[in-house]
């Protein structure tokens, strides 16, 4: 666990939201789309605009915006379908602005079948040293269904494609729950993925959105994107479980799980996302995207735990093109972020350092919450041995439930400083 003395100085995050997809999958709820090439250059002008705008606005609003950066994440939508002029337009401006570490990690989001040459080789020229692809299934049917446009020919050749090009880091994403998927096709794609060897992988259990095509189906009655072959929530918990099991094994490349949807070999855990799950700096450009900065404080005052600013995007692309927006901003204060302290830290198998919230916030405010653990250890969701808190393998398949239990606990902190104020 990092704590406020490290985190007062850490480098920055930075993710671009790039929205523009070739289909929309069924089961997709995120901020992208189908929409006209002739939008991508004005696009990326924005996002160009917005990266310039971003120094003056962290200083007017009393946020550190370090320009020491250390992971980088286009994701999407698709990023690779940008056309290689405008993806060196994009990175040339993030390095006029922002310092690079000389090993940062730099990742592309790729969909298989949509990572032309030229696209490919203009990633590599810019830096680019990760990609991850959406694969979500090894099984033909399954993704048709899902409204991708790959096959597992295609994986397969762009895995290939990508090692020939210096790019060995990668993730492949894999979803459990897809329409008409079963217990054999997930082992099918679970066996596919240890023969792919790759180092990293990301498995996550669908959770179908009611403002998805999916989602709006389910809830309708149809049969157009095959809602009535989704499997039950007992099942794709049981394929979720499966696969910790599967990927664990040293036959098939040993890929173990560090947060509760992903996975990797040692070394090649997500630099960019673990940031995001111990609280470190990040800047979200482009559309939907979201931020987390600190409170800039006097160097003397660095020891205290100040505010933080959260803020997102808009999430309307023709609304974002027509110029600036104003972003939606939430202040936390030390009692709010202890709680995300517990509910982010929790995802990860490490788990949660009581000396080191302590630390950062202190005794009076950790106390409620290890009762909150000391009920969730009764019902077999955590378990704790005073210096760690970990969720069961029971508590990752309810973890909602777990992190649900941490909500609310700095409202009293909030009332107890407001009272003596």
């Amino acid at each position: 666990m990092v704590f406020m003395a490290e985190l007062q100085n850490d480098a920055l995050g930075l993710y671009l939201s790039i929205p523009f997809c070739r289909s929309k999958c069924t089961y997709c709820n995120f901020a992208s789309g189908v929409y006209p090439a002739s939008d991508h250059a004005r696009y990326v002008d924005r996002l160009i605009e917005d990266m310039a705008a971003a120094g003056p606005w962290a200083a007017r609003m009393g946020v550190d915006l370090p320009r020491q950066v250390d992971s980088v994440y286009l994701g999407g939508g698709t990023p690779s379908l940008l056309a290689p002029e405008l993806l060196a337009k994009l990175f040339t401006a993030m390095r006029e602005r922002f310092d690079f570490d000389p090993d940062a990690e730099i990742t592309a989001e790729c969909a298989p079948g949509q990572l032309a040459d030229e696209v490919l080789n203009a990633l590599v020229a810019a830096g680019v040293n990760r990609v991850s692809l959406g694969v979500q299934s090894f099984i033909d049917r399954e993704t048709q269904v899902s409204g991708r446009l790959h096959n597992r020919a295609i994986v397969i050749d762009d895995l290939r494609r990508l090692r020939a090009a210096g790019i060995a880091n990668i993730n492949v994403d894999l979803i459990a729950g897809l329409a008409g998927q079963t217990f054999a096709s997930w082992e099918e794609s679970l066996a596919v993925l240890a023969e792919c060897h790759v180092p990293h992988a990301s498995v996550y259990m669908l959770e179908v959105d009611e403002d998805s095509r999916l989602g709006r189906e389910m809830l309708a009655g149809g049969a157009r994107y095959h809602a009535e072959l989704v499997p039950t929530d007992d099942a794709i918990a049981a394929m979720y479980s499966t696969a910790i099991e599967k990927l664990a094994h040293p036959r098939r490349g040993r890929l173990e799980q560090y947060e509760i949807s992903n996975f990797s070999q040692r070394g090649f855990q997500s630099r960019h996302n673990l940031r995001y799950w111990q609280r470190r700096p990040y800047l979200g450009l482009g559309l939907d995207a979201s931020s987390m900065l600190r409170e800039a404080l006097p160097a003397a005052d660095r020891s205290e735990s100040g505010y933080v600013l959260r803020f997102n995007t808009t999430d309307d692309l023709p609304e974002y093109l027509s110029g600036p927006q104003p972003a939606e901003t939430a202040w936390l204060s030390p009692a709010r972020q202890h709680e995300e302290a517990w509910f982010l830290g929790l995802r990860l198998n490490a788990g949660v350092k009581v000396a080191a919230l302590r630390r950062e916030f202190g005794t009076r405010m950790a106390a409620p919450a290890m009762e909150v653990v000391a009920r969730m250890a009764e019902r077999g969701l955590v378990t704790s041995d005073g210096r760690t808190v970990r969720l069961t393998p029971q508590g990752r398949l309810l973890s909602n439930d777990v992190f649900q239990e941490f909500l609310g606990l700095g409202a009293d902190e909030e009332a107890v400083q407001e009272m003596q104020a």
